[in-house]
């Protein structure tokens, strides 16, 4: 029997999303190598490198988003069950955060406060419009909250998405050096800075760095993103109203 034609397999492939699936993967996998290579330096964060490869190979082979998606979705949809599986390590170490339960839950509500009010207060000194504003309000919360609490405040949900994604990167790769230089040594409260400003991908290179400070961090997202997705629509409607 005849080897199969090598193009066959390659339309084959290019037609199914077992193709965008396999680039995710494989860009991933490239990623965590390259990571591995830099001995896990927070600026060799895998999640800005798979982005970079798997937008690069887009633009080289002509392929546009909406195609890619087709087939990147299965990885999408993860996103869901994975969020929810951050409730096993919160479960897991319950008694260390029972007790500290109370003032991490006021610092999550002030550091998410702080960063949606830093955010309005620098695109109003830049002129921005009404709905580059709203959209960029809620840049501390995970993608999908953020992109409901923006539509909801006049924003663009896919722009919000964007800041989101920048503000994890930025918060994930400059988090632990800017903490470290603060002297910040203790892991919850490394935790609870990432998970509330980084959200999931900060939360992400949290896990992989040290188990406390994954916990911690898992608990700020979920907190910060129920605390902000109450308390932001209610705040822009007064401030709305009184202008």
């Amino acid at each position: 029997m005849a080897p199969p034609d090598i193009a066959a397999i390659w339309v084959y492939l290019a037609r199914e999303p077992l193709a965008a699936l396999t680039v995710t993967l494989l860009a991933w996998l490239v990623a965590l190598r390259v990571q591995k290579l830099c001995r896990f330096h927070p600026l060799a964060n895998p999640i800005p490198l798979a982005v970079a490869i798997v937008a690069a190979g887009l633009l080289l082979a002509g392929v546009d988003y909406r195609t890619y998606f087709q087939g990147a979705q299965f990885v999408h949809f993860l996103l869901g069950p994975a969020t929810v599986a951050l409730a096993v390590p919160l479960y897991r170490q319950w008694r260390s955060l029972r007790s500290v339960l109370l003032p991490a839950a006021l610092c999550i509500l002030a550091g998410g406060l702080l960063a949606s009010v830093f955010g309005v207060v620098v695109a109003l000194a830049l002129g921005a419009p009404p709905d580059v504003v709203a959209s960029l309000a809620p840049r501390s919360v995970t993608t999908p909250v953020a992109m409901g609490i923006a539509e909801r405040l006049g924003g663009v949900p896919a722009l919000a998405a964007v800041v989101v994604l920048c503000s994890g990167i930025a918060g994930a790769v400059l988090g632990p050096l800017a903490m470290t230089w603060a002297g910040v040594r203790d892991w919850r409260a490394r935790g609870l800075a990432i998970g509330t400003t980084a959200h999931g991908i900060g939360t992400a290179r949290a896990i992989a760095v040290h188990p406390v400070a994954g916990v911690f961090s898992g608990l700020a997202m979920g907190l910060n993103a129920i605390a902000t997705s109450l308390w932001l629509p209610l705040l822009w409607r007064l401030l709305r109203g009184g202008g």
